[in-house]
C-alpha cells in the first residue's frame, strides 16, 4: 500500500520503536502464542479460533473487551516479507465490505525495531468512525506499547528467543 494523493483522510499511521531485534519483534507478530499475549489495548484479552500465518492465510479470533465486550475480528495476510513486512485485511469477519488494509514495517535501529503500522480505510467516513467511536488511534498506540513491554519480558525473562 503507498499513500496517493487523496488518501491521507483515510489513513491512520503510528509507529513505535521496540527495543528488540527485528526478527524477535517480527515473531512476536507472528506467532499466536505470542500475539495471544499482547495484541489489543489495554485491558483487552484475546480468543483465536484460527490462525494460518501463510500469505492467503487467516487470523479468526475475538477481542475482549475490559467491559465484558466481545468484538469478533478477523485478518487475511496479504503478504508476508519476512523480516520487514507483513501486509493484511483487517475485518470484523471474512468480506467485510468496511474491511480496512494495514501494511506493517520492521525497521532495524541498531539493535531495536522501529515498527511502522499504516493503515488505510476504504473511506474518510469509515476513518473518522475508527478513530471517533472506537478510538482507533489510542488503542494503536496501546497496542504497540503492549507490543513493547512484551518484548522487554521476553528479554528479561527468556533472553533473544
Amino acid at each position: 500500500m503507498t499513500t496517493e494523493q487523496g488518501t491521507a483522510d483515510r489513513e491512520i499511521v503510528l509507529s513505535r520503536l521496540v527495543n528488540g531485534p527485528r526478527e524477535l519483534v517480527f515473531k512476536a507478530f507472528t506467532e499466536v502464542r505470542h500475539l495471544s499475549r499482547w495484541w489489543g489495548p489495554d485491558g483487552f484479552t484475546t480468543t483465536t479460533r484460527s490462525f494460518d500465518f501463510t500469505e492467503g492465510g487467516e487470523w479468526e479470533f475475538t477481542m475482549h473487551g475490559p467491559d465484558g465486550t466481545d468484538y469478533p475480528e478477523w485478518i487475511r495476510w496479504r503478504e508476508i516479507a519476512r523480516p520487514e513486512r507483513i501486509s493484511l485485511v483487517h475485518g470484523a469477519f471474512r468480506d467485510d465490505p468496511e474491511a480496512f488494509e494495514q501494511v506493517l514495517t520492521f525497521t532495524e535501529r541498531g539493535a531495536k525495531t522501529e515498527l511502522e503500522m499504516r493503515t488505510l480505510f476504504p473511506t474518510k467516513a469509515l476513518r473518522d468512525r475508527a478513530v471517533e467511536r472506537f478510538g482507533a488511534v489510542e488503542g494503536g498506540t496501546q497496542t504497540l506499547g503492549r507490543l513493547a513491554a512484551y518484548i522487554d519480558d521476553m528479554f528479561d525473562k527468556e533472553g533473544e528467543n
